[in-house]
């Protein structure tokens, strides 16, 4: 999917697979992103593949799979023994996925995600990373462009950040041992990228903000990586005092599902069906308490608002200031702006601004968390921090970035809120110096 096999060459390893074991079955799944897709579905299939995967329309082609009628076709014509399409089931699907997309997911899928691209040939980047890709350009653009303006820089466009992105991945990749293009490290390769790419435009050095949870895959808290870590990167590790490991990665992760459990019972929360509800919290457990809440939810909508505004540009004074959005009965009151200018802070808000000291910016746009895992005790106004101690998140590209204090001192504020969005440079903590 991300272009690295290519269609004879893929065709080989399936021939090789059969001859070692003609019973295993092989399955081929290829997003179309790099253009290979139906040359490498037929190479795959005339050398023993069993099961292909397909996508329907409107997801089909572009970042998603080859359409499932014109892999039929090609395969019919071709001389393989197919089983016949429903074309009502097809339909049927097909207006439900468009009914979706015409409601709110066109405000989240750049057009681009539906085109094949062959610039992912040189990445490697698979084609289903290009919408979390897409969307992750718009949002770092928007805040790169506002820190250009600032400084007197001309502007980037996408397609030139969108260049620059690519040939970065290509230039880390080797660099942090060839990790599989696949979730989530390929997530890890592209988020270092990009951030090298924002930290490189603003005048800095790369490598200078490597999350934790990327420095774990570095480190082989994973698992042992195909290739060999660069010694800059190496020398990197030990300057930061970080250290290698060879030990199993499972190791690494205590079964803690008793104390989610317990958690999840005090919450009135299920479990859900096989403990479905109990993976997923204890995968993702600030990301569930949001959800919970309704917070999630309401922020959600309150962006789906502000999307559909832009896009239908009312008339200057129609546009609404305010919305009241109803999550299970919770009423929650949000505030929306046309400009780079947020609303007016809330009573609230303003009374937690009030503390003094140094402000600690945020790297990154992204969500506000104090802490990453419910094991944490989150900090709170009036904790002493010492330099280089973590005193919050901000979870962008699905990973969590640790925000350290830049000195030793006293919290003296906390401005946003557990699970807010925050922009870059906005300031998200103020600490008055020992």
């Amino acid at each position: 999917m991300a272009g690295i096999g290519r269609p004879v060459s893929l065709g080989k390893i399936v021939k090789g697979i059969k001859q070692l074991k003609k019973d295993i079955i092989v399955e081929y799944h290829s997003h179309a992103g790099p253009g290979f897709s139906m040359a490498s579905i037929l190479e795959v299939c005339q050398n023993g593949c069993d099961y292909v995967d397909a996508a329907v329309a409107p997801l089909s082609w572009g970042t998603g799979h080859a359409d499932i009628i014109a892999v039929q076709e090609m395969l019919k014509d071709a001389g393989f023994k197919v089983k016949e399409i429903n074309m009502e089931g097809y339909m049927e699907v097909r207006s439900g996925i468009q009914a979706m997309l015409d409601e709110w997911m066109k405000y989240y899928c750049p057009a681009a995600n539906r085109l094949d691209n062959s610039l992912l040939v040189k990445p490697g980047l698979p084609g289903g990373m290009m919408g979390s890709l897409m969307t992750d350009l718009e949002e770092n653009l928007s805040s790169l462009n506002k820190w250009k303006v600032k400084n007197g820089q001309p502007e980037l466009n996408t397609d030139q950040l969108l260049v620059k992105l690519f040939d970065e991945v290509a230039y880390v990749w080797p660099k942090v041992g060839y990790p599989p293009l696949v979730t989530p490290f390929s997530q890890y390769v592209k988020n270092l990228a990009l951030m090298n790419v924002m930290l490189m435009e603003k005048g800095k050095k790369r490598w200078e903000m490597i999350p934790d949870q990327i420095w774990d895959m570095i480190l082989g808290k994973s698992g042992k990586l195909p290739g060999e870590v660069d010694e800059e990167i190496k020398a990197l590790a030990a300057a930061q005092g970080r250290i290698f490991v060879t030990d199993d990665p499972q190791g690494n992760y205590p079964d803690c599902l008793d104390e989610f459990r317990a958690k999840m019972k005090e919450n009135g929360w299920e479990t859900g069906p096989d403990d479905e509800e109990l993976f997923e919290y204890a995968m993702h457990p600030a990301q569930y308490e949001t959800f919970k809440s309704g917070k999630a939810k309401a922020d959600f909508l309150a962006d789906l608002e502000k999307r559909k505004a832009a896009a239908e540009a009312p008339a200057a004074g129609n546009q609404p200031s305010v919305i009241t959005v109803n999550v299970n009965g919770q009423v929650y009151k949000l505030d929306i702006s046309y400009t780079d200018e947020l609303p007016a802070a809330s009573a609230g808000s303003a009374a937690k601004a009030t503390g003094e000291g140094e402000g600690i910016a945020a790297p990154i746009s992204g969500k506000f968390y104090l802490t990453k895992e419910p094991s944490e005790v989150a900090h709170k106004v009036g904790d002493f921090v010492k330099q280089g101690e973590t005193i919050c998140y901000i979870e962008a590209m699905k990973i969590n970035n640790a925000i350290a204090a830049e000195f030793d001192g006293v919290i003296t504020a906390i401005l946003p809120s557990n699970g807010d969005s925050v922009e870059e440079d906005d300031i998200i903590v103020k600490v008055a110096r020992a």
